[in-house]
């Protein structure tokens, strides 16, 4: 039981992992044609995240591939109940992707556009379907005892999952422009600033009614746990933060919180994975779908000795990456005279 706790931990640890640096790629695509006025701001905004976005993505496969590894019956009810809006997640982390390849291959106008719209898209589906899924794994999902999904697409969305993903939209939008901010120059900066400063108070009341709800819907007393009481503390942080145009701590602020969060859902969870609608006593726990002991203790010294190394790596591409980038890198050159 003790491995099944740690690596219920690690997934919870995955899946934030994905959120805070995942988020702010998302961010960045859904507000790229907002903080630009032409074609060079665009490109600054983009590649603040060029070197990242790959890298940060990669989170949510390991995310997966953890619950997939360590609760296969997790994976397996889940992944089949969550089918058709997994693919629709797909298509939108497909689109996204191809989109920062093929939309500099044209300079003309439409193409550019079409792409770009394509980015925004792709950027919002994501946290938006990951984020109802989320929500369904506490709400619960028609399970049987045989841990088999008995539902239909509709039983995917309830008033608290489609909440859970429009809290994480909001949480990445603010996140990525206090990325934009942080991380560029000139007008795209002063730009993605004051977008932080009025999207700041949007994202602290979804986080504040996020949490109590949370709460609730785990059937949880009033009293909040530590975790979401550091989300609370945090996205009010944010919110001050940004006001004050304290661009580092904006982002720090922004990363906390949208942990917490994603956090809150996991420490409300467990001990269950998922919550079936139909019946507690068919509840998926992390007793009654873990792998077997030596399959769980051989997973867990392969991630003591490369999770540590995974983070210093990607740690190291951060330090490369991070100066500021400005709209006048991405300009024609005055043509010389002849």
């Amino acid at each position: 039981m003790a491995l099944a706790t740690f690596w219920f931990i690690l997934t919870a640890v995955l899946w934030t992992g994905f959120f805070v640096l995942e988020g702010f790629d998302l961010g960045v695509g859904m507000l790229h044609t907002v903080v630009a006025r032409d074609e060079a701001g665009r490109r600054a905004a983009i590649n603040t995240i060029g070197p990242l976005w790959d890298g940060n993505e990669v989170w949510l496969i390991v995310a997966a591939a953890a619950m997939f590894a360590a609760f296969p019956a997790w994976y397996a009810t889940l992944f089949s109940g969550l089918y058709p809006a997994l693919v629709v997640l797909l298509a939108g982390l497909i689109v996204r992707g191809v989109s920062f390849e093929f939309r500099g291959k044209d300079d003309g106008v439409r193409w550019r556009r079409t792409w770009d719209a394509l980015l925004t898209c792709g950027s919002l589906l994501v946290p938006l379907i990951v984020g109802i899924a989320l929500g369904d794994l506490l709400r619960g999902m028609p399970i049987d005892r045989n841990q088999e999904f008995t539902g239909g697409v509709g039983d995917l969305f309830s008033a608290y999952s489609v909440f859970t993903g429009i809290t994480l939209v909001l949480l990445c939008l603010l996140h990525g422009a206090t990325f934009i901010a942080l991380k560029t120059t000139g007008a795209v900066e002063h730009r993605a600033a004051l977008l932080a400063r009025r999207i700041a108070p949007v994202a602290a009341l979804a986080v504040l009614a996020f949490l109590p709800w949370t709460h609730s819907v785990a059937g949880k007393n009033v009293l909040p746990n530590i975790v979401q009481l550091i989300a609370f503390l945090a996205v009010l942080a944010a919110a001050w933060l940004v006001a004050g145009r304290h661009e580092g701590w904006s982002f720090v602020a922004t990363t906390v919180a949208i942990a917490t969060t994603i956090l809150s859902i996991f420490a409300d969870l467990y001990p269950r994975l998922m919550v079936s609608s139909t019946d507690p006593a068919f509840d998926l726990t992390a007793r009654n779908s873990a792998s077997g002991a030596y399959a769980l203790k051989v997973m867990s010294v392969v991630a003591i000795v490369f999770f540590p190394l995974v983070l210093a790596y990607q740690g190291w591409t951060y330090h490369v990456f991070r100066l500021r980038i400005s709209a006048e890198q991405f300009r024609p050159s005055a043509r010389a005279p002849e």
